[in-house]
């Protein structure tokens, strides 16, 4: 990759858009640019709803758009990183690209994408080799063998194999098996009796599913007799499948065995040959996250007929790339997995939804146009300064602890320390030149990404672990913590306040923010109730004093216990699905809120816009979570994610911090009040 901009057309093209920096110094105007004060809701009291008093404001002027399920600040940013996008994927269009450069890449997957004449034309030919595969399997080896191809080019199976760090020996990456097989998005949509689980369940056996079929070419009998047997495949996999909350213990869900132990748990299948077929090489070790659903895939190549597996498969091939196909396929992609799923009711325009997917297949590519100017070094300098000043509150909060012992605090100082931060942008970007994007059908460059990902993973199996790669783009809205690296990761987008230089957004508001909400947030993650049961060095392994563990699951208990109780649409939030994130939450707020006091804003405690510096940085952190949703969304959430709904994740965590109850004068009788023997401290 070139590193001279002006030479790069598409470099050239992006510096010239990007007008996102924070180079300079004058001071902030906060009367023109602070980014809180007018997303308040005056006639909410904030002890009733602080959620609603921080953000109902820009919620009632910003309706969510038809072509989303939420609409929040990250969509907002989202919007803009689109926006600069589409010029350098016009631009990449007419430039004479070399065949292989990045430029010829990203011109002809958008030009592909965009060319719905040609995609029209083609309707699912594109996938017909591939269909003529699936109808040539004929027994259960070449089913398997089946399973092993579809698997290198992105189709869903019901062998859930990848390649990861050994949870127990980080340096090494090893072949893991975890549960797989259904087509609704969490195994619980088969069994719920609730009103939401049962319309989706309903429509995806009934409507969904046939309509698939009728798509590939049977007739509506047939494809109504094609639905109810792959449904009931499914139904099977999912009753032998774990819960959302049990999947949370990384020992339970840690069987490692030699190769000849999954050939006892499943004997129907030649694992050997398998793994081979996938390009999995020399594998004699392999983890197992659930036992039990590959016993039961092992009975269902057993119980249910080779027909009966071709039309699943068939189904899987279909569904994973409608999105790519004509209209009428990604219609029903869209009513199903959307509009059914999520409330979204249109699409998106197609340029944006080209550009997600070409995100999503190749982002570091386009990240790398995306941080020459919209990260400089001003800005990545405070973000790593703000990391240390976290890691700093964080030890001082262990040292202060009255439940854990000296002993258990030696070990914790080690992995704080040792916490790697990743901010920005990575040092070391990948390879891409080995993808195969032409000027094909738009759905086999899509395949041909596929297939580049799953070699790239694969190709890991062996090697040492590279502990410098990012799992995120830097154009991303997000982070994360890894627990086998003992690591942050902090793309820079996730900084980002639409409408606002970095330099003029106040500390109080950047600690709220920025600090507790996602670096302190992925910094605890280290220490929840998973990430505490890694070392320092990111292996699984015990570390803490038996003791200790008791007091700390006793109060994670109690923000269990909390969380339960709050409920929407019916629904009762997860209290020991969400307790990892939510113990993040609140760990991220009380450090940060430390953090900032030492500050010269906190100290001189003067006022802006009204507003204390205390005020400001609850705000601030209520700004990251500033979203709407829509019902059908936030239903599916509650059900299948372990995060929770984005105004409990202010609303909660802050009825257990004391400052917050100084800050805006929450009484007792205000809805957000919990007594100070209940309120949850674990750090």
């Amino acid at each position: 990759m070139t590193k001279n901009i002006k030479n790069h057309p598409v470099l050239a093209a992006f510096a010239g858009i990007l007008l996102f920096c924070s180079c300079n110094s004058h001071q902030p105007d906060y009367a023109a640019n602070d980014p809180i004060i007018k997303n308040i809701d005056s006639t909410v009291k904030p002890g009733a709803d602080f959620f609603l008093y921080a953000n109902g404001a820009w919620i009632k002027k910003n309706p969510i758009p038809a072509a989303y399920a939420s609409w929040g600040i990250g969509n907002v940013v989202n919007e803009d990183i689109r926006n600069r996008l589409k010029k350098i994927n016009e631009d990449a269009l007419n430039a004479n690209a070399e065949k292989g450069s990045s430029t010829q890449k990203i011109g002809d997957l958008y030009r592909s994408g965009m060319d719905t004449v040609d995609i029209e034309k083609q309707g699912l030919s594109p996938l017909r080799a591939e269909l003529d595969k699936i109808d040539q399997v004929k027994d259960v080896k070449s089913l398997v063998n089946e399973f092993a191809h579809l698997a290198t080019i992105g189709v869903s199976t019901p062998i859930g194999a990848y390649v990861g760090q050994d949870p127990k020996n980080s340096s090494k990456m090893m072949l893991q098996l975890y549960q797989a097989g259904i087509g609704l998005p969490n195994r619980d949509y088969y069994f719920n009796k609730d009103e939401h689980s049962v319309t989706i369940r309903t429509d995806y056996r009934q409507k969904h599913l046939p309509a698939v079929y009728k798509l590939s070419g049977l007739d509506d009998k047939a494809a109504i007799n094609a639905a109810n047997r792959v449904y009931g495949l499914e139904q099977f996999f999912a009753d032998s499948s774990r819960k959302l909350e049990d999947l949370r213990d990384p020992y339970k869900n840690y069987n490692k065995m030699p190769l000849a132990g999954l050939g006892k748990l499943a004997p129907a299948i030649d694992w050997k040959n398998l793994f081979e077929q996938e390009g999995l090489k020399n594998v004699d070790t392999v983890i197992v996250g659930q036992p039990e659903y590959y016993r039961a895939v092992n009975r269902a190549l057993a119980t249910y007929s080779i027909d009966d597996w071709k039309t699943y498969l068939r189904k899987n091939l279909v569904s994973d790339y409608s999105a790519y196909l004509s209209k009428a396929f990604e219609d029903e992609d869209f009513r199903f997995g959307r509009t059914v799923l999520y409330g979204v009711k249109s699409k998106l325009p197609r340029w944006k939804r080209v550009i997600d997917v070409e995100n999503s297949l190749m982002g570091e590519v386009l990240g790398q146009l995306f941080v020459k100017e919209y990260f400089p070094e001003k800005t990545k300098d405070r973000y790593v300064k703000l990391v240390e000043a976290m890691r700093t509150s964080f030890k001082e909060h262990i040292e202060k602890l009255d439940w854990m012992s000296d002993a258990t605090k030696q070990k914790a100082y080690d992995k704080l320390a040792k916490v790697m931060p990743k901010v920005g942008y990575p040092d070391k970007w990948k390879d891409f030149s080995s993808m195969d994007i032409s000027r094909q059908p738009y759905v086999l460059n899509v395949m041909n990404a596929n297939n580049f990902w799953f070699r790239y993973y694969a190709d890991k199996l062996g090697k040492p672990v590279d502990r410098t790669e990012w799992g995120i783009t830097p154009q991303t809205y997000n982070a994360y913590y890894n627990p086998s690296n003992n690591e942050i990761v902090l793309p820079a987008a996730q900084f980002m306040i639409p409408g606002v230089k970095d330099e003029d957004v106040d500390d109080a508001v950047v600690y709220g923010y920025a600090a507790a909400s996602t670096i302190g947030h992925e910094m605890t993650h280290g220490f929840d109730d998973e990430g505490r049961q890694f070392d320092a060095e990111g292996n699984l392994k015990e570390w803490w004093a038996p003791q200790d563990s008791v007091k700390f699951s006793q109060r994670a208990q109690m923000l269990i216990n909390q969380f339960n109780g709050y409920t929407m649409y019916g629904l009762h939030i997860n209290g020991k699905a969400t307790q990892g994130e939510n113990i993040a939450d609140l760990g991220g707020i009380v450090i940060g809120l430390d953090a900032f006091k030492k500050t010269a804003q906190y100290k001189e405690g003067k006022l802006i816009n009204g507003l204390t510096p205390l005020q400001r940085f609850f705000l601030g952190y209520s700004l990251g979570w500033l979203v709407s949703v829509r019902k059908e969304a936030e239903s599916s959430q509650i059900l299948t994610n372990e995060h929770s709904p984005a105004s409990l994740r202010v609303n909660g965590p802050f009825s257990d911090v004391p400052e917050f109850y100084d800050a805006f004068g929450i009484k007792k009788g205000d809805k957000m009040w919990i007594d100070p023997d209940k309120r949850v401290k674990i750090w």
